[in-house]
């Protein structure tokens, strides 16, 4: 029983002490101007209608169950009073983004740091510094100037998705496009218009559409003609026409119903939460993006020679199936090109070994513009090999000739001098059903050899039958010499034992 009075008693207790005064702390997106009804749009407390601390309802409360029941009927009275009331704490949803935008703006430049004629990072940091500064200065909404917090606030929020955009451009190594400002000039080209300044929900509807230009933007700068080889960054461009029809949807879902204040702020607030957790998907496919991007340049460095440019062995081979498979398709030959130049080491000698570099620089710059379609690489030192499609014995050798021409006519000049440069080549050729690429880099470098025998500066070539061959035998290397045999040593240490 005393359990009960007791808890009867800190019943009506509760109840005049909530009837004195009930407060809902009220939380908005954007701006208010300061003689509207509701001062500070992010912490401001909304009175609502209450009893007054001597009402004989609440005298009358003097058992537990008719003090919960007053509670209770008094929460259901203000609950409908309280219709309209915003429900997203945006101040602390700013509060949170700003943080982690300062945080990535400080990552991205120490990227930035490490690469520095690579832009990206600068543009994608720029990003989310304008984003972090815009949006605390959207927050400090009644602590600084309307102007500071409504207009230029916001303005600069969009200027980081316009950062964005340049970051992704860049990324591509294209040129920055004037679609890239269009966020911060949509929004100060109608924040101005009386009808807009003047009224919340107008406001908002304006944010949602610039924020929706910048994410089309941003889709745009992402979906290059290189997104199709990119599996990540097709997912990427996605997430931003997500966002964008979000964003329009919201503002035109605004204009359609016209909302009130609170419920304006709602919109916001829910438009706000979606493109916070877009962005940070963003975030995470455009690490892929660059990981893809990094993965690709490291695997493209592996394949190719340094200094000429060209696929270097590794690479040469492995492209050696698809040259195969499109000989097999197209009913033609595959055909094995090596060539070595004349004399290179007397160019290295003579001129020096950057003179030399030079003279491989150019034969490789000239070389690979006469096939294509098939593929051309350094196998090592001054021997260059190409895989490519031919029809019969003739286009092959037609085209090493073109290529041994080529290189003949034209000069290589070192600044000082021209050097005289020639090239021997070997051909060799086989069915797409029969090609073996081990078997036929060895008859094209017996024909290269063959080459070399004729005097150099010539093409040799070998067709099916000669290339299918085996290799001839090593030459034996005491052939021509006296072998001297037991007997003869026997007798030669005893003539030195009688002259001694």
């Amino acid at each position: 029983m005393q359990c009960e009075q007791l808890f009867a008693r800190c019943g009506v207790i509760l109840a005049n002490r909530l009837k004195e005064r009930a407060a809902i702390t009220l939380s908005h997106s954007f701006c208010r101007r300061q003689d509207e009804r509701i001062l500070n749009p992010f912490t401001t407390v909304l009175r609502l209608q209450t009893r007054k601390p001597n009402d004989k309802s609440a005298q009358k409360c003097t058992d537990g169950p008719s003090a919960i029941n007053e509670v209770a009927s008094f929460f259901r009275k203000n609950a409908r009073n309280a219709r309209g009331i915003a429900v997203f704490n945006i101040t602390t949803g700013l509060a949170i983004w700003c943080s982690e935008a300062m945080t990535l703006a400080l990552v991205a430049f120490m990227a930035w740091r490490h690469n520095v004629r690579n832009k990206t990072y600068f543009y994608w940091g720029m990003g989310f510094l304008l984003s972090g500064v815009g949006f605390a200065m959207v927050a400090l909404r009644g602590q600084i100037s309307d102007i500071l917090s409504i207009e230029i606030g916001n303005a600069i929020a969009l200027c980081g998705q316009s950062a964005w955009v340049v970051g992704y451009l860049a990324l591509d190594r294209r040129k920055v496009e004037w679609w890239a400002l269009l966020p911060p000039l949509v929004w100060l080209a109608g924040v101005f218009l009386p009808w807009v300044n003047d009224d919340y929900t107008n406001r908002v509807i304006l944010y949602n559409l610039a924020s929706a230009t910048g994410a089309t933007a941003l889709a745009m700068a992402v979906c290059t003609a290189a997104w199709r080889n990119e599996g990540s960054r097709s997912k990427l461009g996605a997430i931003f026409v997500i966002q964008s029809l979000l964003c329009f949807g919201t503002a035109m879902a605004m204009a359609v119903i016209g909302p009130t204040e609170a419920e304006a702020a709602n919109f916001a607030g829910a438009a706000a939460m979606a493109t916070g957790f877009l962005l940070t998907l963003a975030c995470a496919l455009t690490c892929l993006v660059i990981m893809e991007r990094s993965e690709k340049h490291l695997r493209m460095l592996s394949l190719t020679d340094s200094l000429t440019g060209v696929l270097n062995r590794r690479g040469l081979f492995g492209r050696f199936d698809a040259i195969q498979e499109s000989a097999f398709q197209n009913n033609r030959q595959v055909a094995v090109l090596l060539f070595d130049l004349d004399h290179f080491k007397r160019v290295n000698d003579r001129f020096g070994h950057q003179a030399g570099d030079i003279v491989l620089t150019v034969f490789a710059r000239m070389a690979r513009q006469f096939v294509p379609a098939g593929a051309f690489g350094r196998m090592g030192g001054e021997e260059f090999a190409a895989f490519a499609t031919a029809a019969d014995q003739t286009e092959a050798e037609a085209l090493a000739e073109s290529i041994r021409a080529e290189f003949c006519r034209i000069p290589v000049s070192t600044g000082d001098a021209i050097i005289p440069a020639t090239v021997s080549t070997g051909v060799a050729l086989a069915s797409a059903i029969e090609a073996n690429r081990d078997k036929l880099v060895s008859a094209a470098d017996r024909a290269l050899y063959a080459a070399k025998a004729a005097g150099r500066n010539c093409t040799v070539i070998f067709g099916e039958a000669e290339a299918a061959a085996p290799p001839p035998p090593e030459p034996d290397q005491t052939s021509g010499e006296l072998v001297p045999t037991l007997d003869d040593q026997i007798h030669a240490l005893r003539r030195v034992g009688s002259l001694s």
